[in-house]
């Protein structure tokens, strides 16, 4: 699969001038479907509030056959690249990931979606006096046999405070849903520790339901790396602990001090929280 990917890229690069795609009309709030070989994405934005927080969500559908990628995609692919142009009067402040599929390709174990998905993002308008237009460069993965970059500019002329957007508030909505939920008093990670050796990663966690299946973990440590392979999972109805298979980390890399990202999945629940190492 890499090595596919590695042989293709020039090719998929010169089709990536063709799915570049401007937006919509003045005034919308959602932009028209930028389209390639492996899929489409559009932009659709709510109205600012009155702090000039802006929330939005990239929506995402891979063909059928195809997938795109989770903000680390495993062992291979391409992580979506969110990135806000010049002259926007519009800053990024966060891109949320909605949880993700363990995805099989051959020996390549990948993290990603094989269906819709969107992105809930969040934006701040840096001066709320002035006019503000959403220009958003969108850059994400989609795979199949190859790989293909597709990359796709939007423009959007933000409607007034006080219009109602039935659809675009659907869809952002819906985007906020998808994500994993912060721990709670019945659904928590109770304790990590790393093994003497640093290449397993012990967790034990409290599930919000008793149960006998094994849930799916994925830890992100340093910027490109993901981990999910467990060994010794034992799960005794809302208790659960595993060890997590750690790979190869960056040359000379510390630990101490560092803080990654833990995602567990337990059948339609998910919950995501942080790692601190001493």
């Amino acid at each position: 699969m890499i090595t596919n990917f590695l042989r293709h890229m020039a090719l998929s690069l010169l089709l990536l001038a063709a799915a570049l795609a401007a937006s919509s009309p003045a005034d919308a709030a959602m932009s028209d479907w930028a389209v390639n070989e492996g899929g489409r994405m559009r932009l659709v934005a709510l109205s600012p509030d009155v702090d000039g927080r802006l929330r939005a969500a990239l929506e995402i559908e891979p063909h059928q056959g195809w997938i795109t990628y989770w903000r680390e995609p495993g062992q291979s692919g391409i992580p979506p690249q969110i990135t806000v142009q010049p002259g926007s009067n519009v800053t990024l402040e966060n891109v949320g990931y909605p949880v993700p599929q363990p995805i099989a390709i051959g020996s390549i174990r990948e993290i990603g979606y094989k269906d819709r998905v969107a992105l809930p993002i969040d934006f701040k308008i840096t001066d709320v006096d002035k006019p503000t237009t959403l220009k958003v460069s969108a850059f994400i993965g989609l795979c199949k046999d190859i790989c293909i970059p597709f990359q796709a500019d939007f423009s959007l002329s933000l409607p007034a405070e006080s219009q109602f957007l039935p659809e675009e508030q659907g869809v952002v909505a819906a985007a906020e849903a998808s994500l994993p939920r912060p721990p709670s008093a019945d659904f928590a990670l109770d304790r990590h520790a790393l093994s003497p050796d640093g290449k397993r990663l012990a967790l034990r966690f409290t599930l919000p339901e008793a149960g006998s299946a094994i849930p799916a973990v994925y830890v992100t440590g340093p910027s490109g790396y993901a981990f999910f392979e467990q060994a010794n999972s034992r799960r005794d109805g809302r208790t659960f602990e595993t060890e997590i298979v750690l790979g190869k980390l960056p040359g000379g890399y510390d630990l101490h001090g560092k803080q990654w990202s833990v995602l567990v999945v337990d059948g339609t629940h998910a919950m995501e929280t942080r790692l601190a190492f001493d």
